[in-house]
Order: C-alpha cells, then structure tokens, then sequence
C-alpha cells in the first residue's frame, strides 16, 4: 500500500470514528469525536489518553494548557506539530475528565491500532499511563519506565516506543517538567535511528487489519487530513495539520 493509499484508507477510518456510538455515555455526551491530527505520512507519532473539554469543543488533540506546553517540548527538539500525528486512546472525552473505562479503551483501540497501522510511524511517544499501559500491554507505570525506549510489536508492525509523562501532569507538577524536556531529548535520535526490522507480511497484515478493525458508520466532524496533498492543493486546515 503506498503513501497515497494509506492517506485514504485513513480518511474512512477518519469518517467512521465520526459517527461512533460504541460507548453509548460517550457518545451522548461528546460534542465531536476528536480522532487525531497531524502529519498522516509521520514519522512520530503521539498517542495520549482521551481528549478534554478544549479538545471536544475544536474536534482536535491537545489544544488546551497541555497542547501548549507539548508544541513547547516539540519546538525544543526542533518539531512543530505539521511534522508529527497526534492521537488519543479514547475518541470521545469522558465525562467530567474522568478517567477512561476498561470497556471504552477495548471500543475505541481498532481505531488507534488503524492509525498506527496506516500512518507507519517509526518512533510512538506514549503520554501517561493509560496509552503507555494499552501500547505497551504491560500494566507498569509510566512514572518507572519514562524514557525508556523500547522495541515493541504492536499489531503487525515494529515501532520505537517511548513512554512519556503526560503534558497535563507536568501543569501541577512543575518538576515534571524538566523529566518531559530530558526524554523529548531522546525523540532526535530515535528518529535518526530508522524503523526498526519489521514482522514478515507487514503490509499485508497492516491492510487487512485497519479494514477490519472499526465500525463502519459514518458521521460529520473536522477534517483533520482536509490540508493539502502533494499533487493536490487546498486549504490549510486549522493548525496547519494534514
């Protein structure tokens, strides 16, 4: 499958996350299905827990306080958001901010395991213990394992997988801070380093997989691909993602 084709291929995914009602309390209390936004031919990818108020009101990731402070970390490694993709576990924001349920995390992940496996990012950063738990499959805190780097299968490909305190622990936390600086660091030259070596039938596993695993509803909500193509000019979207 080549670039132009993944690009597609997350568009419906995109169209069928929009009209999700998987999670019945989610779905009545959302204002937008928030799926993610950015780069889709990233080589960084970053997976957060669920989207806030901020995030539900503009249909897009991380443009509260802690979206603020992540474009600081990202410009501090020499990044801007055009040249990442950032999603979430969750889609939908829970309730009050409450964290996510066992349930809603097991609705919504074929989206997120479809994203990782169209946009082919070598390197993921995990922000906070729930995606860095579910990415993972391990249940060991992300306040032990920060900065770790690590080879991981997830799916059917092979990733660099960095776990990173969440932006919004490091606004009350301001120590936090300084630990978020010190492992963006690492960001550089994991990047540098390449995709690691990749499962055999990647590809062929990779388009099975994102076909099969999400509903297949469509519904309304902000375009977060809507920037242009390289052979196909259009309007920025909001933020500059495509």
């Amino acid at each position: 499958m080549d670039a132009t084709q993944r690009r597609e291929e997350l568009k419906s995914v995109f169209a069928q996350a929009s009209g999700c009602t998987r999670c019945p309390q989610l779905a009545a209390t959302r204002t937008t299905v928030v799926f993610g936004a950015g780069n889709a031919d990233a080589d960084l990818m970053f997976v957060g827990e669920a989207p806030g108020r901020s995030e539900d009101e503009a249909g897009l990731p991380f443009v509260g306080q802690a979206g603020r402070l992540l474009d600081e970390l990202l410009g501090g490694v020499g990044l801007q958001r055009a040249d990442v993709f950032i999603a979430n576990v969750l889609k939908c924001r829970p309730p009050q901010n409450r964290d996510p349920q066992p349930a809603e995390i097991d609705n919504c992940r074929g989206y997120l395991m479809a994203q990782l496996e169209l946009i082919q990012p070598s390197v993921v950063c995990t922000l906070g213990n729930f995606a860095t738990k579910l990415l993972r499959g391990d249940p060991t805190g992300i306040t032990r394992i920060h900065g770790k780097e690590e080879v991981r299968v997830i799916g059917p490909r092979a990733v660099r997988l960095l776990p990173l305190l969440h932006p919004a622990a490091a606004l009350y936390t301001p120590a936090n801070v300084d630990l978020l600086r010190a492992d963006f660091a690492r960001i550089p030259g994991l990047l540098a380093l390449g995709a690691p070596e990749q499962p055999a039938r990647v590809e062929a596993a990779a388009a099975e997989a994102a076909a099969a695993a999400v509903p297949t509803t469509p519904g309304p909500g902000p375009d977060p691909f809507a920037g242009p193509a390289a052979t196909e000019p259009e309007p920025a979207p909001q933020l500059g993602l495509f």
